[in-house]
Protein backbone atom coordinates (compact mmCIF):
# COMPACT_ATOMS: atom_id res chain seq x y z
CA UNK A 1 0.00 0.00 0.00
CA UNK A 2 1.13 3.89 -0.46
CA UNK A 3 0.89 5.82 2.25
CA UNK A 4 -0.58 8.74 1.38
CA UNK A 5 1.71 12.03 1.71
CA UNK A 6 0.80 15.54 0.75
CA UNK A 7 1.70 16.51 -2.71
CA UNK A 8 4.79 18.55 -2.69
CA UNK A 9 7.05 18.96 -5.69
CA UNK A 10 8.55 21.89 -7.75
CA UNK A 11 8.34 21.84 -11.67
CA UNK A 12 10.55 24.36 -14.16
CA UNK A 13 10.87 24.45 -17.35
CA UNK A 14 14.09 22.14 -18.95
CA UNK A 15 14.34 19.21 -21.83
CA UNK A 16 15.86 15.78 -20.35
CA UNK A 17 15.85 11.87 -21.00
CA UNK A 18 15.31 9.00 -18.26
CA UNK A 19 17.47 6.15 -16.74
CA UNK A 20 16.39 2.78 -15.08
CA UNK A 21 18.04 0.22 -13.17
CA UNK A 22 18.00 -1.72 -9.89
CA UNK A 23 20.88 -2.96 -7.43
CA UNK A 24 22.21 -5.52 -4.77
CA UNK A 25 22.70 -3.38 -1.54
CA UNK A 26 25.55 -3.83 0.31
CA UNK A 27 24.24 -1.99 3.68
CA UNK A 28 26.90 -1.07 6.45
CA UNK A 29 25.62 -0.93 10.21
CA UNK A 30 27.76 2.40 10.37
CA UNK A 31 25.99 4.16 7.14
CA UNK A 32 22.41 3.42 8.88
CA UNK A 33 19.77 6.03 7.77
CA UNK A 34 18.61 8.34 10.54
CA UNK A 35 18.53 12.31 11.14
CA UNK A 36 18.58 14.16 14.29
CA UNK A 37 15.14 13.62 15.38
CA UNK A 38 13.47 11.34 13.03
CA UNK A 39 14.34 9.80 9.27
CA UNK A 40 13.25 11.79 6.81
CA UNK A 41 10.53 10.80 3.99
CA UNK A 42 12.97 10.70 0.96
CA UNK A 43 11.85 11.68 -1.83
CA UNK A 44 11.81 8.31 -3.92
CA UNK A 45 9.49 6.83 -0.80
CA UNK A 46 6.83 9.91 -2.13
CA UNK A 47 4.99 7.19 -4.45
CA UNK A 48 1.92 8.99 -4.14
CA UNK A 49 3.48 12.39 -6.16
CA UNK A 50 5.84 10.27 -8.38
CA UNK A 51 3.84 7.51 -9.54
CA UNK A 52 1.60 10.07 -11.04
CA UNK A 53 3.75 11.46 -13.30
CA UNK A 54 5.05 8.58 -14.49
CA UNK A 55 2.30 6.36 -15.80
CA UNK A 56 1.31 5.72 -19.42
CA UNK A 57 4.92 7.02 -20.43
CA UNK A 58 8.20 5.29 -20.95
CA UNK A 59 10.70 5.81 -17.98
CA UNK A 60 14.24 5.67 -17.49
CA UNK A 61 15.74 5.15 -14.55
CA UNK A 62 19.08 7.08 -13.33
CA UNK A 63 20.33 4.85 -10.24
CA UNK A 64 22.82 2.34 -8.53
CA UNK A 65 22.91 0.51 -5.24
CA UNK A 66 21.85 3.67 -3.23
CA UNK A 67 18.61 3.58 -5.01
CA UNK A 68 16.74 1.80 -1.95
CA UNK A 69 13.11 2.99 -0.66
CA UNK A 70 11.98 2.82 2.66
CA UNK A 71 13.29 0.82 6.02
CA UNK A 72 13.04 -2.32 3.55
CA UNK A 73 15.73 -1.43 1.14
CA UNK A 74 13.84 -2.24 -1.86
CA UNK A 75 15.96 -0.91 -5.12
CA UNK A 76 13.72 1.71 -6.82
CA UNK A 77 13.25 -0.43 -9.93
CA UNK A 78 11.94 -3.46 -8.09
CA UNK A 79 9.49 -0.55 -6.50
CA UNK A 80 8.61 0.75 -10.10
CA UNK A 81 8.26 -2.60 -11.79
CA UNK A 82 5.93 -4.03 -9.13
CA UNK A 83 3.81 -0.88 -9.42
CA UNK A 84 3.64 -1.43 -13.03
CA UNK A 85 5.58 1.22 -14.06
CA UNK A 86 6.71 0.70 -17.94
CA UNK A 87 10.56 0.92 -17.17
CA UNK A 88 12.73 0.92 -20.27
CA UNK A 89 15.95 1.10 -18.97
CA UNK A 90 18.74 2.03 -16.46
CA UNK A 91 21.23 4.42 -16.83
CA UNK A 92 24.48 4.47 -14.65
CA UNK A 93 27.25 6.58 -13.26
CA UNK A 94 31.27 6.37 -12.21
CA UNK A 95 30.95 3.01 -10.22
CA UNK A 96 28.08 1.37 -12.10
CA UNK A 97 25.35 -0.24 -11.23
CA UNK A 98 26.00 -1.92 -8.01
CA UNK A 99 28.65 0.68 -7.21
CA UNK A 100 31.11 -2.13 -7.17
CA UNK A 101 33.55 -0.97 -10.06
CA UNK A 102 36.48 0.72 -9.37
CA UNK A 103 37.37 4.72 -9.04
CA UNK A 104 37.70 6.20 -12.51
CA UNK A 105 37.23 2.75 -14.04
CA UNK A 106 35.72 2.39 -17.20
CA UNK A 107 31.85 0.50 -17.04
CA UNK A 108 30.42 -1.38 -20.03
CA UNK A 109 26.89 -1.31 -20.66
CA UNK A 110 24.90 -4.57 -19.52
CA UNK A 111 21.63 -6.22 -19.23
CA UNK A 112 19.95 -7.30 -15.56
CA UNK A 113 20.36 -10.56 -14.73
CA UNK A 114 16.38 -10.93 -13.58
CA UNK A 115 14.82 -8.20 -15.44
CA UNK A 116 16.34 -8.35 -18.89
CA UNK A 117 16.53 -4.27 -18.64
CA UNK A 118 19.36 -2.63 -20.25
CA UNK A 119 22.08 -0.89 -18.02
CA UNK A 120 23.52 1.96 -19.96
CA UNK A 121 26.83 3.03 -18.34
CA UNK A 122 27.34 6.79 -18.14
CA UNK A 123 30.99 6.32 -17.10
CA UNK A 124 32.55 4.07 -20.23
CA UNK A 125 32.13 4.71 -23.85
CA UNK A 126 30.50 7.94 -23.27
CA UNK A 127 29.60 10.28 -20.17
CA UNK A 128 26.71 11.20 -21.63
CA UNK A 129 23.50 9.65 -23.25
CA UNK A 130 23.38 9.49 -27.04
CA UNK A 131 20.59 10.73 -29.46
CA UNK A 132 19.27 7.25 -30.06
CA UNK A 133 19.40 5.84 -26.28
CA UNK A 134 16.97 8.82 -25.56
CA UNK A 135 14.44 8.07 -28.04
CA UNK A 136 12.26 5.72 -27.04
CA UNK A 137 11.60 7.27 -23.15
CA UNK A 138 9.68 10.19 -22.33
CA UNK A 139 11.03 10.90 -18.46
CA UNK A 140 14.27 10.12 -17.12
CA UNK A 141 13.94 10.07 -12.54
CA UNK A 142 17.37 10.65 -11.16
CA UNK A 143 17.55 8.97 -7.29
CA UNK A 144 21.26 9.15 -6.71
CA UNK A 145 23.00 10.14 -3.56
CA UNK A 146 25.23 12.42 -3.37
CA UNK A 147 27.80 13.57 -0.81
CA UNK A 148 27.39 17.35 -1.43
CA UNK A 149 30.90 17.68 -2.69
CA UNK A 150 32.25 19.61 -6.74
CA UNK A 151 34.34 16.84 -7.83
CA UNK A 152 32.02 13.97 -7.00
CA UNK A 153 31.44 12.56 -10.11
CA UNK A 154 27.20 12.02 -9.88
CA UNK A 155 26.36 15.57 -10.51
CA UNK A 156 28.48 15.81 -13.43
CA UNK A 157 26.38 12.62 -14.29
CA UNK A 158 22.99 14.25 -13.61
CA UNK A 159 24.32 17.57 -15.57
CA UNK A 160 24.91 15.45 -18.84
CA UNK A 161 21.34 13.94 -18.33
CA UNK A 162 19.47 16.93 -17.94
CA UNK A 163 21.59 18.21 -21.05
CA UNK A 164 20.28 15.16 -22.71
CA UNK A 165 16.87 16.11 -21.34
CA UNK A 166 17.06 19.61 -22.20
CA UNK A 167 18.03 18.73 -26.10
CA UNK A 168 15.67 15.83 -26.59
CA UNK A 169 12.34 17.56 -25.40
CA UNK A 170 12.16 14.82 -22.42
CA UNK A 171 11.13 15.25 -18.54
CA UNK A 172 13.76 14.80 -16.17
CA UNK A 173 12.80 13.86 -12.24
CA UNK A 174 14.64 14.40 -9.34
CA UNK A 175 13.80 12.28 -6.05
CA UNK A 176 15.68 14.45 -3.82
CA UNK A 177 17.97 13.34 -0.28
CA UNK A 178 19.85 14.84 2.39
CA UNK A 179 23.36 16.53 1.60
CA UNK A 180 25.52 14.52 3.99
CA UNK A 181 28.25 17.50 3.76
CA UNK A 182 25.64 20.50 4.19
CA UNK A 183 28.19 22.97 4.44
CA UNK A 184 28.69 26.07 2.30
CA UNK A 185 32.92 26.16 2.02
CA UNK A 186 35.75 26.38 0.05
CA UNK A 187 37.15 28.30 -3.50
CA UNK A 188 34.58 28.41 -6.05
CA UNK A 189 35.91 26.63 -9.60
CA UNK A 190 37.29 29.10 -12.19
CA UNK A 191 35.97 28.92 -15.36
CA UNK A 192 39.50 27.59 -16.99
CA UNK A 193 39.32 24.51 -14.63
CA UNK A 194 36.14 22.97 -15.73
CA UNK A 195 35.79 19.38 -15.75
CA UNK A 196 34.26 16.00 -15.14
CA UNK A 197 35.22 17.01 -11.54
CA UNK A 198 34.25 20.48 -11.35
CA UNK A 199 31.12 21.03 -14.18
CA UNK A 200 29.60 23.87 -11.67
CA UNK A 201 31.31 27.12 -10.87
CA UNK A 202 30.18 26.36 -7.15
CA UNK A 203 32.41 26.09 -4.07
CA UNK A 204 33.83 22.50 -3.07
CA UNK A 205 31.09 21.87 -0.45
CA UNK A 206 28.04 23.54 -2.33
CA UNK A 207 25.33 23.28 0.39
CA UNK A 208 22.68 21.79 -1.36
CA UNK A 209 20.38 18.55 -2.13
CA UNK A 210 20.60 17.26 -5.15
CA UNK A 211 17.43 18.39 -5.90
CA UNK A 212 17.98 21.81 -5.36
CA UNK A 213 21.74 21.73 -7.17
CA UNK A 214 19.64 20.56 -10.57
CA UNK A 215 17.25 23.77 -9.79
CA UNK A 216 20.28 25.79 -10.20
CA UNK A 217 21.96 24.37 -12.90
CA UNK A 218 18.74 24.48 -15.02
CA UNK A 219 18.02 28.33 -13.55
CA UNK A 220 21.03 29.78 -13.66
CA UNK A 221 21.35 28.72 -17.61
CA UNK A 222 24.75 26.16 -17.01
CA UNK A 223 22.97 23.63 -19.49
CA UNK A 224 25.02 23.55 -22.84
CA UNK A 225 23.60 26.80 -24.88
CA UNK A 226 22.28 27.88 -21.53
CA UNK A 227 19.42 25.38 -22.10
CA UNK A 228 16.75 24.35 -19.68
CA UNK A 229 15.45 21.05 -19.16
CA UNK A 230 11.41 20.07 -18.02
CA UNK A 231 12.73 19.58 -14.12
CA UNK A 232 10.19 18.06 -11.71
CA UNK A 233 11.93 17.66 -8.04
CA UNK A 234 10.25 15.92 -5.85
CA UNK A 235 11.38 16.87 -2.29
CA UNK A 236 11.69 15.29 1.01
CA UNK A 237 9.57 16.43 4.00
CA UNK A 238 10.79 16.00 7.47
CA UNK A 239 14.51 17.38 6.76
CA UNK A 240 16.18 20.98 6.88
CA UNK A 241 19.64 22.22 6.17
CA UNK A 242 21.63 21.42 9.48
CA UNK A 243 19.92 18.20 9.96
CA UNK A 244 22.41 15.33 10.65
CA UNK A 245 22.21 12.65 8.29
CA UNK A 246 23.78 9.19 7.83
CA UNK A 247 24.17 7.17 4.60
CA UNK A 248 22.18 3.67 4.39
CA UNK A 249 24.16 2.81 1.84
CA UNK A 250 27.79 3.34 1.19
CA UNK A 251 27.87 5.51 -1.81
CA UNK A 252 30.84 4.66 -3.81
CA UNK A 253 33.36 1.35 -3.32
CA UNK A 254 35.94 3.94 -1.29
CA UNK A 255 33.22 5.62 0.77
CA UNK A 256 32.82 2.94 3.01
CA UNK A 257 31.37 4.95 6.09
CA UNK A 258 30.17 8.25 7.85
CA UNK A 259 33.70 9.28 8.56
CA UNK A 260 35.30 8.81 5.39
CA UNK A 261 32.20 10.48 3.83
CA UNK A 262 32.84 13.07 6.61
CA UNK A 263 36.65 13.47 5.69
CA UNK A 264 36.21 13.09 2.21
CA UNK A 265 36.13 17.21 1.00
CA UNK A 266 39.30 17.50 2.97
CA UNK A 267 41.33 14.36 2.03
CA UNK A 268 40.57 14.81 -1.43
CA UNK A 269 42.78 17.42 -2.42
CA UNK A 270 45.50 14.57 -1.84
CA UNK A 271 44.55 12.70 -4.67
CA UNK A 272 46.58 15.95 -6.39
CA UNK A 273 49.60 15.21 -4.62
CA UNK A 274 51.98 12.47 -3.74
CA UNK A 275 49.98 11.10 -0.51
CA UNK A 276 48.18 8.34 -0.54
CA UNK A 277 44.56 8.59 1.04
CA UNK A 278 44.67 4.86 1.29
CA UNK A 279 43.27 3.53 -1.24
CA UNK A 280 43.73 -0.46 -1.29
CA UNK A 281 42.79 -0.85 2.43
CA UNK A 282 40.03 -1.22 3.91
CA UNK A 283 39.83 2.19 5.19
CA UNK A 284 40.14 4.92 2.05
CA UNK A 285 40.11 8.54 2.90
CA UNK A 286 40.71 7.75 6.82
CA UNK A 287 44.50 7.78 6.54
CA UNK A 288 47.00 10.04 4.58
CA UNK A 289 50.61 8.56 4.42
CA UNK A 290 53.53 7.87 2.32
CA UNK A 291 56.45 5.60 1.82
CA UNK A 292 58.85 7.55 4.46
CA UNK A 293 58.53 7.71 7.98
CA UNK A 294 59.10 11.53 7.78
CA UNK A 295 55.25 11.38 6.83
CA UNK A 296 54.09 10.16 9.98
CA UNK A 297 54.25 6.95 12.75
CA UNK A 298 51.23 5.01 11.34
CA UNK A 299 51.58 2.76 8.87
CA UNK A 300 49.70 0.93 6.29
CA UNK A 301 50.39 -1.51 3.21
CA UNK A 302 47.97 -0.95 -0.28
CA UNK A 303 47.06 -4.11 -1.89
CA UNK A 304 44.93 -4.24 -4.89
CA UNK A 305 41.35 -4.61 -3.59
CA UNK A 306 39.00 -5.59 -6.44
CA UNK A 307 35.89 -3.54 -6.80
CA UNK A 308 37.48 -0.80 -4.61
CA UNK A 309 40.99 0.26 -6.77
CA UNK A 310 43.17 -2.81 -8.37
CA UNK A 311 46.17 -0.63 -8.78
CA UNK A 312 46.43 1.61 -5.87
CA UNK A 313 49.22 4.20 -5.40
CA UNK A 314 52.41 2.37 -3.82
CA UNK A 315 51.04 -0.75 -3.92
CA UNK A 316 53.04 -3.34 -1.68
CA UNK A 317 55.15 -0.61 -0.24
CA UNK A 318 54.59 0.42 3.57
CA UNK A 319 53.47 4.11 3.98
CA UNK A 320 53.75 6.48 7.19
CA UNK A 321 51.33 8.57 8.21
CA UNK A 322 48.25 9.56 10.23
CA UNK A 323 45.45 7.18 11.15
CA UNK A 324 42.04 9.54 11.01
CA UNK A 325 39.62 6.67 11.46
CA UNK A 326 38.72 7.49 15.16
CA UNK A 327 39.60 11.43 15.03
CA UNK A 328 37.00 13.38 16.20
CA UNK A 329 35.85 15.20 13.07
CA UNK A 330 32.06 16.92 12.58
CA UNK A 331 32.86 17.41 8.80
CA UNK A 332 32.79 20.25 6.43
CA UNK A 333 35.87 21.52 4.77
CA UNK A 334 39.45 22.11 6.59
CA UNK A 335 43.03 22.76 5.49
CA UNK A 336 44.95 21.53 8.18
CA UNK A 337 46.33 17.84 6.84
CA UNK A 338 47.74 19.41 3.68
CA UNK A 339 49.38 21.89 5.33
CA UNK A 340 50.28 19.61 7.66
CA UNK A 341 51.52 17.07 5.71
CA UNK A 342 53.18 19.43 3.05
CA UNK A 343 55.01 20.60 5.97
CA UNK A 344 56.56 17.08 6.77
CA UNK A 345 57.44 16.59 3.61
CA UNK A 346 60.08 19.41 3.64
CA UNK A 347 57.58 22.06 1.63
CA UNK A 348 59.05 20.44 -1.59
CA UNK A 349 56.60 21.85 -4.02
CA UNK A 350 57.90 19.72 -6.60
CA UNK A 351 57.36 16.60 -4.59
CA UNK A 352 54.65 17.36 -3.04
CA UNK A 353 52.68 18.83 -5.99
CA UNK A 354 53.59 15.71 -8.45
CA UNK A 355 50.17 15.76 -9.96
CA UNK A 356 49.71 19.49 -10.51
CA UNK A 357 47.34 19.05 -13.09
CA UNK A 358 44.61 17.25 -11.00
CA UNK A 359 45.70 19.33 -8.12
CA UNK A 360 44.00 22.16 -10.03
CA UNK A 361 40.91 20.45 -11.23
CA UNK A 362 40.22 19.11 -8.11
CA UNK A 363 40.72 22.48 -6.41
CA UNK A 364 39.13 24.22 -9.37
CA UNK A 365 41.79 27.13 -9.46
CA UNK A 366 45.44 27.12 -9.19
CA UNK A 367 45.56 29.84 -6.46
CA UNK A 368 45.21 27.55 -4.04
CA UNK A 369 48.19 25.48 -4.94
CA UNK A 370 50.26 28.81 -5.03
CA UNK A 371 49.40 29.97 -1.74
CA UNK A 372 50.31 26.83 -0.23
CA UNK A 373 53.53 26.98 -1.79
CA UNK A 374 53.91 30.75 -0.91
CA UNK A 375 53.61 29.77 2.75
CA UNK A 376 50.06 31.43 3.33
CA UNK A 377 48.35 30.38 6.56
CA UNK A 378 44.74 28.52 6.54
CA UNK A 379 43.03 31.50 7.90
CA UNK A 380 44.31 33.51 4.89
CA UNK A 381 43.54 31.26 2.61
CA UNK A 382 40.16 31.43 3.57
CA UNK A 383 39.63 35.23 3.72
CA UNK A 384 40.61 35.06 -0.09
CA UNK A 385 37.99 32.64 -0.82
CA UNK A 386 34.94 35.20 0.95
CA UNK A 387 33.92 37.55 -1.56
CA UNK A 388 33.23 34.58 -4.21
CA UNK A 389 31.18 32.37 -1.47
CA UNK A 390 29.36 35.73 -0.28
CA UNK A 391 28.17 35.98 -3.95
CA UNK A 392 27.56 32.02 -4.43
CA UNK A 393 25.58 32.30 -0.66
CA UNK A 394 22.95 35.10 -2.37
CA UNK A 395 22.50 32.72 -5.52
CA UNK A 396 21.99 29.54 -3.37
CA UNK A 397 19.45 31.14 -1.63
CA UNK A 398 17.20 31.10 -4.79
CA UNK A 399 17.01 27.41 -4.93
CA UNK A 400 16.69 26.09 -1.48
CA UNK A 401 13.50 24.16 -1.01
CA UNK A 402 14.49 23.28 2.78
CA UNK A 403 14.57 26.02 5.71
CA UNK A 404 18.46 27.21 6.49
CA UNK A 405 18.61 29.13 9.54
CA UNK A 406 22.60 28.64 10.30
CA UNK A 407 24.47 31.83 10.58
CA UNK A 408 27.54 30.15 8.75
CA UNK A 409 25.77 29.44 5.22
CA UNK A 410 24.75 33.58 5.03
CA UNK A 411 26.49 36.24 4.14
CA UNK A 412 30.15 36.97 5.73
CA UNK A 413 29.31 40.11 8.02
CA UNK A 414 30.00 43.34 7.01
CA UNK A 415 30.17 42.10 3.37
CA UNK A 416 27.80 43.62 0.66
CA UNK A 417 28.16 40.79 -2.39
CA UNK A 418 25.21 42.52 -4.32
Amino acid sequence: MIKPLLPLFISLSCLFGHFAASAQTDPDDSLAIYNRYSPPTLGNERLDTLLPLLQGRRVALAVNQTSVVGPGQTHLLDTLLALGIDVRKVFTPEHGFRGAEDAGARVTDSRHPERNIPIVSLFGRTLRPTTAQMSDIDVVVFDIQDVGARFYTYISTMHYLMEACATSRRTFIVLDRPNPNDFVDGPVRRPRYRSFVGMHPIPILHGLTIGELALMINGEGWLQGGARCQLTVIPMTGWQHGDSFRLMVKPSPNLPNQQSVRLYPSLCFFEGTCMSVGRGTRFPFQVVGYPAQRAGRFTFTPEPIRGMDSAPLYRGRTCYGDDLRELPFEGGLTLRFLLDFYARMGRDAKTFFNRSAMFDLIAGTDELRRQITSGLSEDRIRSSWQADLDRYRLMRRKYLLYPDTRPETHLSEGRNAE
